[in-house]
């Protein structure tokens, strides 16, 4: 199956419309916190985003990517599809709250900065009622894009709007947040509900059972939530073994980080339904030497462009009290490289229904980047945590390529010339 490019590049361009809202909101928030309040408050808002992050995979637990692969193969049956997620990822939303509560109660905070960061996390739970994964699997992108950035918006209108003197600013935020998460779930409802209904035939409603059962999603779950403690545990750590400020620091260099790799990201969510039809020859394909060296080699070049202008972009975004996160960018730019490798395996290996095997890489890199947290973070702080990414990284990618030999070796064309070396 070939990918048609100009087709790729549309998609990109619609689900980047509302990605780059989204972006742009994201920074003007981080401008506005780093620049006003400083480097305490950014770093409590820091810590907040990233517990929030886990509670999205813990809702889905892997129903997003199972959801929007089978709307990929039986678009007939998306009905009995998005009504048996949604009724298990409204379960989970109510499970995740005390998860939530017992990582405030002990994180390194004062009493009332617990509050906020529970309250804040806590309402990140509506995401539950989002439709985005079905907008996803659907390859509606545009819509996809454009709702996304309701969010982020909505959280720096209202930071804009209260205007509250130090650390109360951020209840403004958690308002925000509740507000751009209802208004999200009525956007991608309203369109749902406009959507035909086809009847689906009983043996494609009983694959959609089969991939929806707990036994088969459990393994997606647990993989996607390895995949993102491998990401971003180090935020969470700092916040339980060092202060706000080291996570303000580390945070406002890997936001940074994750402006860059913005773009790629778009790629590889487009690439992820028709990674989802592939057959094993194309699978074998999508992994030769002319896709990925490339990808590696304009990894290399913007690491050093933002190696290079580190100090530049740190003073314009958050301001000179932010030159001390310098050292951390230098070390987390060129992780850039090794995410634009493991971001693309990864995502092929999921679409491509490989759960156990990816399971096992991002167990792997996770559990590597949480000791050497362990042992770095209390002595070193943020820099120890961004040594710590480049070792992971390295550590995930090598289980990747791992992976990949095995991929290969499964296609036709790659027997068939193994079979043709074996003969005198």
């Amino acid at each position: 199956m070939k990918i048609p490019f100009r087709g790729l590049f549309k998609n990109i361009l619609r689900l980047g419309s509302g990605e780059l809202l989204s972006r742009l909101c994201g920074i003007a928030t981080a401008v506005l916190l780093g620049h006003r309040y400083g480097v305490v408050v950014l770093g409590v808002y820091a810590l907040a985003q990233g517990l929030s992050q886990y509670v999205q995979p813990l809702i889905d637990f892997g129903l997003r990517q199972v959801g929007a692969r089978l709307l990929a193969l039986y678009p007939h049956a998306a009905s009995e599809i998005v009504e048996r997620v949604q009724r298990q990822r409204l379960w989970t939303a109510v499970l995740v709250l005390p998860l939530i509560a017992i990582y405030a109660a002990f994180a390194a905070l004062p009493a009332e900065m617990k509050v906020f960061l529970f309250a804040f996390s806590a309402v990140g739970g509506l995401y539950a009622i989002s439709l985005d994964w079905v907008a996803w699997g659907q390859e509606r992108l545009y819509l996809l894009g454009l709702a996304r950035s309701v969010v982020p918006l909505s959280i720096l209108v209202f930071l804009m709007i209260g205007r509250s003197p130090g650390q109360r600013v951020l209840w403004w935020a958690v308002a925000g947040n509740a507000f751009g998460y209802l208004l999200q779930g009525a956007i991608f409802w309203t369109w749902w509900r406009r959507q035909p209904s086809r009847p689906a035939h009983g043996e494609i409603l009983d694959a959609v059972r089969e991939s929806l059962a707990w036994r088969r999603t459990r393994i997606m779950g647990l993989a996607w939530l390895c995949n993102l403690a491998f990401n971003t545990i180090d935020v969470l750590m700092l916040g339980l073994m060092s202060n706000p400020e080291q996570i303000g620091l580390y945070g406002a260099a890997y936001r940074v980080l994750n402006q860059v790799l913005v773009t790629y990201y778009l790629l590889t969510q487009v690439l992820y339904p028709r990674f989802a039809r592939h057959g094993v020859e194309d699978r074998a394909r999508m992994l030769r030497a002319h896709i990925l060296l490339p990808l590696l080699g304009v990894g290399i070049l913007l690491a050093v462009v933002i190696s290079v202008c580190r100090r530049t972009v740190l003073t314009i975004m958050f301001g000179h009290q932010f030159l001390a996160a310098c050292p951390l960018l230098l070390l987390l730019a060129w992780s850039i490289p090794l995410d634009f490798m493991t971001s693309y395996l990864s995502n092929a290996f999921i679409a491509w229904g490989m759960e156990k095997k990816i399971l096992l890489c991002t167990g792997i890199s996770a559990a590597s980047n949480i000791i050497l947290n362990l042992a770095l973070i209390p002595r070193y702080g943020a820099r120890g945590a961004a040594i710590n990414t480049l070792l992971s990284y390295a550590i995930f990618l090598t289980t990747l390529c791992f992976v990949g030999r095995t991929v290969k070796q499964l296609a036709p064309g790659t027997h068939l010339q193994m079979e043709a070396a074996a003969c005198p």
